[in-house]
């Protein structure tokens, strides 16, 4: 029996870009460079296509996709937009901000877990909005890996975590954000809710909208939600390693810890360390952090350790979003 082939890593050369569009608007799967993680993209308004992330992902149909737009322009297409919503995308788009609307009557039920709203960016990753343009249709993507895993920060990472169950991945260099977009729910314009933290802070929400944001609640682990979830991101388990992970408010000094469990933090920690002591940024830099959290995550993933400790970031800000992924990763 013949082994399935590993997918091909395409360059984002002008050539590749307008094949791998040809290839979208066929109805068939290619993983994504964005400026978050990368996607595992379909055609959004062609059910079959969308269909095939799931299968892919292993991904549960009450999981919702996000639908990626070339243009704030576009947004007509896919949701009913009121006034809050455009003024949010004329400050943050292109970026990583996730808006859930209303839907319109052009995006197929499979993306949006069959639910009446459907969550909405434009990706400011240069190379993905060139596909984008030149495919001509909005493109449904969740994060490139098999569902619940690490999220993927490299060509790499997707290669080796679904190369066997897609064919097509476009290389655009490493993550520069490393972090899932922020979500607000904005199907009442009058009471934005935030959802998911990310790189753009609830702080600068509130700056431009000129109010304050709800938080929306975590769901309790022990009572796993199966209906149909109102945006990507929710679940209490989420962005896991095989391996298990503890979550610290900080670590105490001359902590012994078991050669076989491994610790990270946040800063590179003074003093002599040792072979089992990783961290985040050399200087704390909470972006740098963000941005290494998954690729040191994958990493000891591999390393056969029994356990991965790791410091929570301190401050506001992405450290509420660094905070919410490794939460997620610690769940049971």
């Amino acid at each position: 029996m013949l082994k399935p082939s590993l997918a091909r890593v395409y360059p984002g050369t002008a050539r590749n870009l307008a094949a791998l569009a040809r290839r979208l608007r066929a109805g068939e799967l290619v993983a994504v460079p964005t400026e978050t993680v990368y996607g595992l993209a379909a055609n959004a308004l062609d059910a079959r296509a969308c269909r095939k992330i799931f299968l892919a992902k292993g991904r549960p149909v009450h999981d919702p996709l996000i639908v990626h737009l070339h243009s704030a322009r576009e947004l007509d297409r896919v949701a009913e937009a009121n006034t809050t919503a455009r003024r949010l995308a004329k400050k943050f788009w292109p970026g990583p901000l996730t808006l859930v609307l209303p839907k319109t009557s052009a995006v197929p039920d499979i993306v949006t877990a069959g639910r009446s709203s459907v969550a909405v960016r434009v990706p400011g990753h240069p190379l993905f909005r060139r596909l984008l343009k030149l495919a001509a249709v909005p493109l449904a993507a969740p994060s490139a890996n098999a569902f619940g895993y690490i999220s993927p920060t490299t060509a790499e990472h997707v290669r080796l975590g679904l190369g066997k169950k897609i064919r097509h991945i476009l290389d655009g260099g490493a993550a520069r954000i490393g972090l899932e977009s922020t979500i607000v729910d904005l199907r009442n314009p009058r009471r934005p809710r935030l959802l998911r933290p990310g790189a753009i802070t609830r702080a600068e929400l509130e700056q431009a909208l000129g109010r304050k944001i709800a938080v929306g609640r975590r769901p309790s682990p022990r009572a796993e939600p199966h209906q149909a979830q109102l945006a990507p991101g929710m679940l209490a388990r989420h962005y896991s390693p095989r391996t298990r992970v503890v979550v610290h408010q900080f670590f105490p000094r001359n902590w012994m810890l078991a050669k076989d469990e491994a610790w990270v933090a946040i800063a590179r920690p003074a003093g002599r360390l040792a072979k089992n002591s990783f961290w985040l940024d050399a200087r704390g830099g909470l972006r740098g952090a963000a941005r290494q959290l998954f690729a040191t995550l994958r990493r000891l993933d591999d390393g056969r350790f029994k356990k991965i400790h790791v410091e929570l970031a301190r401050g506001g800000g992405i450290a509420d979003a660094i905070n919410d992924r490794l939460r997620r990763a610690a769940a049971r």
